[in-house]
């Protein structure tokens, strides 16, 4: 359904534009309370292109992620955590600097150095090109304001030598000529699978350089920050990775007849079946799915590697320890690949938090990746700067059913506003999605035009025109993946 009051376009072309002054009373308060636990160091671990559903913690059946269940089980697993880009470049300065869509104010690293306290980046942490970056061994996006010390994770990405796969165009090869590689349009399908023990992989430096900083600085407060690259395309690990995953065994994701028919221009990512030659292959979109697999259970073994040292060397009883993803990704659910839209398979990220001294569990409490910054602060006992616009979800922690928010706002040509039972996304030509998040989780039923649904349509759409306004945002950000 199309945005039927012309009052509601100008209101939310007004705030869209920045208009409106930001609220004062988003801010969490201002300092810790002498009363709240306080950690001496934080390990923050951010995997790429990570989607919840993949995980065993999550519910998944199929991905091995022994280690990162592990972790989940002692700590507490977030159900409903939204990132606030829909790419790489823009999800990961929101998360760092506490802001919606711009840097303003003081990063995440650079407040704990500021403080006294190590700050350190190892692997990917703010932008990278995935695979550009990572075979030159250069900095990307990074803020160095950020960090006392950062360290790059170098690999050769699709020129490891082995079995080779370009699976939207239906190559295989073991030669090294003419493989999809950096800016390449082809180089998000692209696998390989190798004869080896990994230890030539960017994030098995990234776990061991990791693992030397712990040893090194395990004295003083520390921040640590490891990037992960993977499952990231593209999908690269030891052959012995790819075996527990037969593509043969596979099951695609559903899809239902016309599913795409009630979805905005807006809505629809640039890589869809009818749009790429992956479409032809449903044998190769298996594939797809076995080499993120293999990817995520080598991934996840590098993060077993971190903590394991960790707790080796006696730290976790004075440690928070953070894993996320930028976002998630799209494997074939809708037709749709990667990431770059506002459907949930991409806005629903993994967050799992352990915290010294309080209770596992899970939650549904809305969350918002900006909200990770000044949770932390506030364990530390230090400060929260006056530009963070996250909210604190210390409360959580302490009580799984407890609420710091009823929503979860996400950014790509519009705005998604993410809410317990509605789904919402208003794109700035001023079309519109609705999704029953009770009665069709999967969000095949756009019910934005269905007049049944008038009255949950106008709630949203003035809830998110307020959330606007309170925040102050403007859309003027130009995604980079």
């Amino acid at each position: 359904m199309y945005l039927s009051n012309r009052l509601n376009v100008l209101t939310f072309l007004a705030a869209f534009a920045g208009i409106v002054a930001l609220s004062p009373h988003l801010h969490a308060a201002s300092t810790a309370s002498d009363s709240e636990p306080k950690i001496k160091n934080v390990l923050f671990i951010v995997s790429d292109d990570l989607k919840a559903s993949v995980l065993g913690c999550y519910g998944n059946k199929i991905c091995k992620t022994p280690n990162i269940d592990k972790l989940a089980r002692g700590a507490m697993v977030f159900n409903r955590a939204y990132c606030q880009g829909m790419s790489c470049a823009p999800s990961r300065k929101s998360f760092m600097f506490s802001r919606y869509q711009d840097t303003k104010g003081i990063n995440l690293g650079e407040h704990f150095k500021n403080n006294g306290w190590y700050s350190a980046r190892v692997g990917k942490i703010y932008h990278m090109r995935v695979p550009g970056d990572i075979i030159a061994g250069t900095d990307g996006l990074d803020v160095v304001s950020s960090w006392t010390e950062r360290y790059n994770s170098q690999g050769k990405e699709a020129h490891t030598p082995g079995a080779y796969a370009c699976l939207n165009l239906n190559v295989f090869t073991d030669k090294l000529e003419g493989r999809e590689s950096t800016a390449m349009p082809n180089r998000m399908f692209v696998s390989v699978s190798y004869k080896g023990d990994g230890s030539d992989q960017p994030d098995h430096a990234t776990a061991t350089k990791t693992m030397e900083l712990l040893r090194k600085h395990k004295d003083k407060p520390f921040f640590i920050a490891a990037g992960l690259v993977r499952p990231h395309y593209p999908n690269v690990a030891p052959e012995q990775y790819f075996e527990p995953y037969r593509w043969q065994d596979i099951a695609l994701p559903e899809l239902v007849d016309n599913d795409i028919n009630d979805i905005p221009k807006f809505g629809r990512p640039g890589t869809m079946n009818s749009s790429n030659p992956i479409g032809k292959y449903p044998d190769n979109q298996k594939r797809m799915w076995a080499a993120y697999y293999a990817t995520v259970t080598f991934m996840d073994e590098q993060v077993g590697r971190i903590i394991n040292e960790l707790d080796r060397l006696d730290l976790r009883k004075n440690t928070a320890i953070v894993l996320l993803s930028d976002h998630g990704y799209h494997l074939g659910e809708h037709t749709f690949w990667q990431k770059s839209n506002l459907h949930e398979e991409v806005v629903r990220v993994p967050l799992i938090i352990s915290i010294p001294g309080m209770k596992p569990g899970k939650t549904d409490a809305i969350t918002e990746l900006i909200d990770i910054y000044p949770t932390l602060t506030q364990l530390a006992g230090l400060s929260i700067p006056p530009d963070v616009q996250g909210k604190s979800f210390l409360p959580v922690l302490k009580n799984p059913a407890a609420s710091i928010k009823t929503g979860a706002l996400s950014f790509h040509r519009g705005v998604a506003l993410r809410e317990e039972y509605f789904a919402y996304m208003r794109y700035t030509d001023g079309t519109e999605e609705l999704y029953d998040m009770k009665i069709d989780p999967l969000q095949f039923t756009n019910q934005a035009p269905n007049p049944t649904y008038y009255k949950n349509l106008n709630l949203m759409q003035k809830k998110l025109t307020t959330r606007i306004k309170e925040t102050g945002i403007a859309f003027d950000e130009k995604e980079t993946n």
